[in-house]
């Protein structure tokens, strides 16, 4: 195992149950519920075909990052505050820096810092969040098609939206890679049972 590899070993993460609690006690309205459980779904597909390849991940914390990672979206609705520092803000309180980090990065991906691995636990929940559009598995074209209509209001909201759409294209190729998966196959999981964690 790396130094990388090894430094993540002792991570404090919540279990699911915890997230599960965790959102219910922040009032997480039901949808946002369900479309937390289904960008678990993928990001753990996702997450547990990266780590097959060779790739040193951490399930729980993508887990825990897919399933917390809108943790602030209810309470932010019609405000002006980024429902991802939100998150990220109550995570750190609660102790869990780690998820917090993967949480403030769900919708924007910052720099990978002193972390050298090539693909990180932040990604893989920035992407599955990407392709899930509230209760279903989508192409990435297909949700910032929504995106767009839902928020692109202004000439520099249509911006960031075409960079955002543009680095999650970028994304998407540097995750599929080295798997045998194509983005497509992800569809797949609409027509499979989901499951509480």
């Amino acid at each position: 195992m790396d130094a990388s590899a090894k430094k993540f070993e002792k991570l404090e993460i919540p279990t699911p149950s915890d997230c599960l609690a965790l959102m219910a006690a922040h009032g997480m309205l039901p949808n946002i519920r369900e479309h937390s459980l289904l960008v678990r779904e993928v990001a753990l597909y996702l997450g547990t075909s990266l780590r097959e390849a060779g790739f040193a991940l951490h399930l729980d914390l993508i887990e825990a990052g897919a399933l917390l990672h809108d943790l602030g979206k209810t309470a932010c609705l019609g405000t002006s505050v980024n429902h991802a520092e939100w998150g990220a803000k109550a995570l750190t309180a609660a102790g869990c820096p780690e998820v917090a980090q993967v949480v403030r990065e769900h919708v924007f991906l910052q720099s990978a810092g002193k972390d050298p691995r090539p693909i990180r636990e932040a990604e893989v929940v920035n992407y599955a969040d990407k392709r899930v559009l509230h209760t279903q598995v989508v192409t990435l074209a297909a949700r910032f098609a929504d995106l767009r209509v839902r928020y692109g209001k202004s000439s520099e909201a249509r911006s960031r939206l075409a960079g955002l759409e543009q680095a999650a294209q970028r994304l998407e190729v540097r995750l599929f890679a080295r798997l045998s998966l194509i983005p497509s196959d992800l569809l797949q999981l609409n027509h499979d049972v989901r499951r509480e964690p």
